[in-house]
């Protein structure tokens, strides 16, 4: 056992200190109550009303002595961020004195306004209440002197409100499903399969004094101008380099202030572009790692300004370098700790495995264009297909030993390989597995790196709860038909080895194990009739068509209601960060972009005055030409701002046709401000350093 100085051993025991955590309800619940409470979390059964009276009496106690105050509701709306109202646990009594109450009702159902939040229409202005209810699967934590509790959101009448519950559905769907597919091989041990998650975050970090200078950064997270640092990530020399003093620190309390929440964050280092960095935790259940990525961006945000930065969470924060991702691994496996995507030691368990990986083909290769809207946003259309980030078409990489596993298969053959350790199958047709089966792929969309899925093109900014729905309901229902073909077969073997191949056959369209970035692999994309659906506007007119619907209400994740409900607020959600984005975008053009030119204007005048009164020909000297050259760009700047400002009222015009407007910002609104920003960032290229009220990309990425 290695030895750890008591300080550095002191901040490993504060792991999950401010958790409510298993071995704290163990100590403080009787053993009756921890045990309803226990089979609750562990295998979904309903939560025994009995017992929440004495659960919240031990929450309140145990907050109360760590120096809680308040307690709040944390949930989850369809805005993609948390959501929490915090109530003090002091109750008047009278004669000036108070008490400490927590009930049994305060920690299972709390009523926020729910008139506030998105709702695409299952909720009218007017209709106010909503509720929270305690989501015991998910632990209970203190952060700033309030206890948290973890809650799903619903309206008055049942509507889902959040993504919270969606996500818990779909997991009891992997569970539904993968159980039946357990028991057709024989394990009746297992009490309940997992859906798996472990989200890599990237982000940027930046100089505070910069960011608090640019109003595009901190009204919409991203630069909206920026004319390109002469270095940038050309030399490949940022990934995995030295990390300096000052984000070293702000890392060091971020570990610590994670570690304390119960969040275990495992990775830290250096990302390929200037600024950028990535943290990375273990991998937990779908419904608790989705919570603890929801920390690690508030703990982002909230401890970079101690240290004098700018946590940056946007998608694609500075034109020109890498974007950020946030990178779902995804995998399946037993409660007993069993990864159902790792090939086994025995014929049944390779057997099984193939059958659970072939799965996953089906399902990103029927449901391509739902993957494609749950990761779809106006920031991710501008890191898709470039600087590293995967393209828009959804494809899977498996590596070539794999691939070759699945044809020869196909074909009824044996697979042969060398210096590799071999595991048989035996049965019937299907072959040996080698143990070491993919590599990586970093240009692919969606990998198989040996014992889980990596869903590479969701943004830095999202809620992983999305990405996760939509991936657990397509693979439950591709489970679900897969345990309906097997159920009902009359040799279970026989028909599983037929299973296999017709799968492989239908399926491995969806494979592609070469370079995603290269022309000829979009051509063959739509040879092979994979979708190409590079807008995310294009994507989000796909989220409620008939197929997706009929997988949503299968699998009981929504209702049609709060389908359609979805696909308006993705398309609300695009429209007002568009707008806002444009209306930053004409504000700083005519507060700072177009004085900035007027002073470098008014100083080249300055210059060529003097050098006419010394009798000097200015017209060929260098200042007369900039100030000409200036002068055209300064014209040509403020038509195109004039231009961007008629495009968003004409788009804000439509706001009562939602699909209308949302194709006027994609189609008009964006392009004019790629137009206003190619001039403006032209504009910076050509003024004087000394007059340019903004910090450069230079400052930005290089000073950090």
């Amino acid at each position: 056992m290695t030895e750890f100085s008591a300080e550095t051993s002191s901040k490993f025991d504060l792991f999950g200190a401010d958790v409510f955590s298993d071995e704290v309800m163990q100590q403080r619940l009787p053993k009756r109550i921890y045990k309803s409470l226990k089979a609750t979390i562990e295998t979904g059964s309903d939560l025994d009303k009995d017992i929440a009276e004495v659960v919240a009496a031990a929450m309140k106690d145990w907050a109360i002595e760590r120096g809680a105050t308040h307690f709040a509701h944390w949930f989850q709306p369809m805005t993609g961020m948390t959501a929490e109202k915090h109530e003090s646990f002091l109750e008047p009594v009278g004669n000036g004195r108070a008490i400490t109450e927590f009930s049994s009702n305060n920690l299972v159902k709390g009523e926020p306004d729910a008139s506030s939040f998105p709702s695409g229409g299952l909720r009218d202005t007017f209709e106010a209440r909503g509720y929270t209810s305690w989501d015991p699967s998910s632990p209970a934590f203190i952060k700033d002197k309030s206890l948290y509790i973890p809650s799903v959101f619903f309206s008055y009448t049942g509507n889902v409100l959040d993504k919270k519950t969606p996500l818990l559905r779909s997991m009891n769907a992997i569970n539904q499903q993968g159980l039946r597919i357990m028991r057709l091989f024989g394990d009746y041990a297992t009490r309940r399969i997992h859906a798996y998650m472990g989200a890599e975050q990237e982000y940027f970090l930046v100089p505070l004094d910069h960011y608090h200078k640019r109003k595009d950064l901190f009204i919409c997270g991203r630069t909206l101008f920026g004319a390109p640092a002469p270095k940038g990530q050309e030399f490949e020399d940022h990934y995995f380099s030295a990390i300096n003093e000052r984000v070293a620190g702000f890392m060091r309390e971020l570990d610590e202030a994670l570690w304390r929440l119960g969040v275990p964050a495992k990775i830290k280092h250096s990302e390929v572009a200037p600024g950028q960095f990535e943290l990375v935790p273990v991998f937990n259940t779908c419904n608790v790692a989705n919570d603890q990525n929801q920390l690690v961006m508030a703990c982002m945000h909230n401890i970079a300004p101690r240290h004098g930065l700018a946590c940056l969470l946007a998608e694609k924060p500075f034109q020109g370098v890498n974007g950020s991702g946030k990178h779902i691994n995804w995998s399946i496996g037993t409660d007993d700790g069993v990864n159902l995507l790792v090939p086994g030691n025995t014929a049944k368990e390779n057997a099984r495995f193939l059958l659970f990986f072939c799965a996953m083909l089906h399902a990103v290769d029927t449901y391509p264009e739902l993957l494609r809207a749950v990761i779809s946003s106006s920031g991710n259309d501008l890191r898709l297909g470039g600087d590293e980030a995967p393209p828009a078409i959804l494809s899977i990489y498996i590596g070539e030993e794999m691939l070759g596993i699945l044809e020869e298969i196909e074909k009824g053959r044996d697979y042969n390989t060398v210096d590799k350790g071999m595991m048989e199958l035996g049965v019937n047709i299907l072959p040996k597995l080698p143990k070491d089966i993919s590599d990586r792929n970093r240009t692919s969309p969606f990998a198989y790196t040996g014992n889980k899925f990596e869903f590479r093109m969701p943004g830095a900014s999202s809620s992983t709860a999305g990405p996760n729905i939509a991936i657990n309901a397509a693979y439950a229902e591709v489970l679900r038909q897969y345990a309906d073909r097997l159920e009902g077969a009359e040799n279970f073997w026989d028909e599983l080895s037929q299973l296999i191949v017709d799968e492989i056959r239908e399926h491995k369209r969806v494979v592609f194990n070469g370079n995603n970035y290269a022309d000829e692999w979009v051509e063959e994309a739509k040879r092979r009739g994979l979708p190409i659906i590079d807008h995310a506007l294009d994507a989000f007119m796909e989220y409620n068509s008939p197929k997706n619907c009929g997988l949503f209400t299968e699998q009981h994740i929504y209702t049609q209601e709060e389908i359609d409900s979805r696909r308006d607020i993705h398309l609300l959600e695009y429209i007002r960060r568009i707008n806002i984005e444009a209306l930053t975008m004409v504000e700083m053009a005519n507060k700072n972009i177009i004085p900035d030119v007027l002073r470098y204007e008014r100083l080249l005048l300055s210059i060529l005055r003097d050098k006419k009164d010394l009798q000097l020909n200015v017209s060929e000297s260098a200042e007369y030409a900039l100030l000409t050259e200036l002068s055209g760009y300064l014209n040509a700047f403020r038509q195109a701002v004039i231009k961007l400002d008629h495009s968003i009222g004409s788009a804000q015009a439509l706001q009562d046709d939602l699909v209308a407007c949302a194709y006027s910002y994609q189609d008009d609104v964006t392009e004019n401000m790629k137009v206003v920003r190619e001039l403006g960032d032209r504009l910076e290229v050509i003024c004087d350093e000394s007059v340019w009220s903004m910090p450069s990309y230079t400052a930005l990425l290089l000073e950090g």
